[in-house]
């Protein structure tokens, strides 16, 4: 595809563009004078979309007001039908930017009659069951004030209770590739009546060989023609864009990138010290009470293991996620840090992206990642939402190579200096 292909308007052959109907839904008494935003120079508000009532005080309920850079590029294209190739990292706001677009649609339009069980009017596919999982948490927190039915489809749960939730007419369902692959053969899922389908984080599903599953799927659902699609990714690599001119009809690219440069709101601190003191440091910096809400990455399901035990020995509220740990004991370790029960969660890098938990005080990086672009998605999960957070990494004889390899892909240098004293 040129590059005048992918930013040029729509052609004849495109979808037309939706015409705004009159909402369906109940209306109550609540109004947008309850949703006060003043314009301000050089931002988007939610209000600029003219986006139905309901959904509208599901974004005054959940605190929105202007939208991130990602939102308003993506809605000012997906609102009027259109596809969309975004380039967009974790903590953006890129999934409530298609939730919307979808809702919106769905609320503007009459349901299809004669819709038949199974077959979701949008499929939003994720390439892990976190991620699927909070999605479908996103969407029904923005259908909250609708009769929009929400599902998930995902590995590691019960299969007899996600096939009841696909009971009668279904809206949105969230799949991840291989399960939704099950649901399809035996029938439980039917996918030809798709209207909106959101490829969310491309580049994973690539890395992790998800791809010859998502295309079995799409090659079920209409035609690039007759649907609208969504494809966003942390990267663009030949094999993505390849990818999105397969999947996509004559897509506005976006690109929105979070960098640590702009990552104003976190106090990034690298602390210099020996591999065999880790332990030690690790431990009397989250004996300090100002560690409210603490992540903690480690490269290697066996270090987070031994990390765990070591703190749950210093008598810490810790737990830790890895893909050692059961699905369900994942979620319920995930539920349980959200409310401020567990202080400590040790991680892999399968909580590095996809998964919002607010609150994130800290973020410590117990081993730099192997790839510089994990950093970024590390320290991503403090300071969100224009709060404050601080990331700490501990860098030693191993790290030595990766730190340099994280400022080349920041382009920026990160602040070194040896642990506050009496911690060591």
């Amino acid at each position: 595809m040129s590059e005048s292909e992918q930013t040029t308007a729509p052609t004849e052959n495109r979808k037309p563009k939706r015409r705004r109907r009159k909402p369906r839904r109940r209306q109550s008494s609540w109004d947008l004078r309850q949703f006060q935003v003043p314009p301000v120079a050089g931002k988007w508000r939610f209000h600029d979309f003219d986006l139905p009532l309901p959904l509208m005080r599901a974004i005054h309920a959940l605190g929105f007001e202007y939208c991130t850079p990602i939102q308003a590029e993506a809605l000012s294209q997906t609102l009027l039908g259109g596809d969309i190739v975004g380039k967009a990292q974790t903590g953006t706001g890129k999934t409530a930017a298609f939730l919307i677009s979808i809702l919106a649609y769905f609320l503007e339009e009459e349901r299809p009659n004669g819709q038949k069980n199974g077959a979701p009017r949008a499929l939003i596919v994720a390439p892990t069951r976190e991620l699927a999982l909070q999605i479908e948490k996103d969407a029904k927190a923005l259908a909250r004030f609708t009769d929009l039915k929400m599902a998930s489809v995902v590995g590691g749960m019960d299969y007899q209770k996600q096939r009841d939730a696909l009971e009668g007419n279904l809206d949105v369902l969230v799949a991840t590739p291989g399960r939704l692959i099950d649901f399809h053969q035996k029938r439980d899922v039917d996918l030809t009546e798709v209207e909106v389908l959101v490829l969310d984080e491309a580049d994973r599903m690539l890395s992790m060989g998800f791809i010859p599953d998502v295309k079995r799927i799409i090659r079920h659902t209409p035609r690039k023609e007759e649907r609208q699609t969504f494809l966003f990714s942390a990267t663009f690599t030949d094999d993505i864009l390849q990818l999105a001119s397969q999947w996509t009809l004559d897509p506005a690219h976006v690109e929105i990138a979070v960098t640590v440069d702009n990552a104003a709101n976190i106090d990034q601190r690298v602390y210099m010290v020996g591999d065999a003191e880790k332990q030690q440091l690790l431990v009397k910096l989250l004996q300090q009470e100002s560690f409210d809400r603490v992540m903690v990455f480690g490269n290697r399901r066996d270090l987070v293991r031994k990390l765990d035990d070591l703190l749950r020995k210093a008598g810490i509220n810790v737990a830790m996620l890895s893909g050692d740990v059961p699905q369900n004991q994942r979620i319920e370790t995930l539920e349980k840090f959200r409310a401020g029960e567990i202080q400590v969660l040790v991680a892999t890098d399968v909580a590095g992206r996809g998964i919002h938990i607010e609150d994130v005080s800290h973020v410590i990086n117990y081993t730099l990642p192997e790839d510089p672009e994990d950093y970024v998605h590390r320290i991503g999960r403090t300071g969100r939402a224009g709060a404050k957070g601080v990331s700490i990494s501990f860098v030693g004889e191993e790290d030595a190579f990766s730190l340099p390899e994280i400022e080349r892909y920041i382009d920026d240098k990160l602040p070194c200096e040896h642990p506050p004293e009496g911690l060591l």
